[in-house]
Formats: C-alpha cells, sequence, structure tokens
C-alpha cells in the first residue's frame, strides 16, 4: 500500500484514474494468476477544482444552483457512482480516495467507514479539534449536541468484492460559500465548517496531508 499525492486535479480526470486502479485491483484479485503489473493499493491524497458530486441514491433536488450558475461561479457538476448525497470539493479541502482490499485488513464495509471518520478525528485533533460522529450520518462532526452543529468531513464510498474506492472530504481551507448552492449531504439544518474557520488561520495543507498519512497509518495498523 502507498500513498500517492496528485496535488490539483480536476474531478473526472481524478474519477477516472481512480476507476482504473480500481477495476485493476478487482481483477488481480478475481484472477490471480493474471499479470497485473504496476498496480497497487494506494491512497490517494489531492485537492479539486469547484465540483458539485451527487451519489447514486443522491436527491438532485440538493443542488440548489442550475447549469448557468454553476458556469457563473466556475463549478461543474457530476452524478457519480459512490454512495451518499450531494457534496461539494475544491481548493482547500483535503480529498482522500483509499483504493485498498479491506479483506486482507479483515474489516467489513461498516469497519471500513468507522475507521475512516476515526483517522479524520485523528487528524484534527492535532488542531485542537474535537471531531465526533453523528448518527445516522456518515462523517466528521463539531459540537454534535449544541445548536451549532457543524460538519468538517464528509465520507461516501463505492466498494466491490471488498475494494474500495472513493472516500473522503475535509474541510481544510475550503471556500464555505460554495457549500450556500447545496443541501450538503442531503441535510437542511445543520452546518458545515472548516479547520480554517475554527481556528480563525490558514491552514498548511501539506502539513495536513503529513498528519493525515500518519493518522491513516496508525488507524489502520498499516
Amino acid at each position: 500500500m502507498i500513498f500517492t499525492d496528485w496535488q490539483l486535479i480536476d474531478y473526472k480526470q481524478a474519477w477516472d484514474q481512480q476507476k482504473t486502479i480500481f477495476n485493476a485491483l478487482i481483477d488481480k484479485k478475481l484472477n490471480p494468476d493474471l499479470d497485473i503489473k504496476d498496480i497497487t493499493q494506494q491512497v490517494i491524497l489531492c485537492e479539486h477544482p469547484h465540483v458539485y458530486t451527487l451519489g447514486h441514491n443522491g436527491e438532485y433536488g440538493n443542488l440548489l444552483a442550475n447549469p448557468e450558475f454553476l458556469k457563473k461561479i466556475n463549478a461543474d457538476f457530476y452524478h457519480i457512482d459512490r454512495g451518499g448525497d450531494i457534496t461539494y470539493h475544491g481548493p482547500g479541502q483535503l480529498v482522500g480516495y483509499p483504493i485498498i482490499d479491506i479483506a486482507e485488513l479483515k474489516l467489513s464495509l461498516k469497519d471500513y467507514v468507522y475507521l475512516l471518520e476515526e483517522s479524520i478525528i485523528k487528524t484534527i485533533a492535532y488542531y485542537g479539534l474535537e471531531g465526533t460522529r453523528l448518527q445516522g450520518a456518515t462523517g466528521v462532526w463539531l459540537d454534535i449536541d449544541k445548536p451549532g452543529v457543524r460538519k468538517i468531513c464528509a465520507i461516501g464510498i463505492r466498494a466491490s468484492h471488498y475494494i474500495t474506492m472513493h472516500g473522503f472530504a475535509l474541510n481544510v481551507n475550503t471556500d464555505l460559500n460554495y457549500f450556500h448552492y447545496i443541501n450538503p449531504c442531503g441535510f437542511v439544518d445543520k452546518g458545515v465548517t472548516s479547520i480554517e474557520k475554527e481556528l480563525n488561520r490558514k491552514i498548511e495543507m501539506q502539513e495536513v496531508k503529513k498528519i493525515y498519512r500518519q493518522a491513516f497509518t496508525d488507524i489502520f495498523n498499516v
């Protein structure tokens, strides 16, 4: 398993590259004798230009902007093959795509999502933020027992034969105004936040990536 940094990359390009790796790992798993070289499990970290993505069972009504307005704010839109509803990706947001075989880690899909959340909780703890889970809502939240409950990280995945793709989106220095044009993850009564907003200062993305790599390594024991 390796960590790969795709840096700032177009969403569609990243999605296509994910699918190539994902499908090759499935082929390799189902056909052990198949000679597939240079394909390994990996955890991909990146950022995207402004884009909204809707999960395969999501509601189009949670996108509150029409195509003309999306063009005006330089945002793309894709209906994709992960779980979950609508979310936003953009510069200043750390996006992670673990394409791994969770069966090798002896994890169920539920275990995997729990540990993915835990890796984010550990990452933001470095900045003094106490992340937690909200019952019935995947991802990482702040202040769930207070009126100002807000989401700092969204999670949406796809899995086949226990190989995973897609992953998480952690708001670091994200422009939160872009969340005004959707009902994030289908919620209309909860807010969103970022590490920058909580600490009132810019955060070095390379530092967050380094902290996340260590958190993932520790949490997943790899």
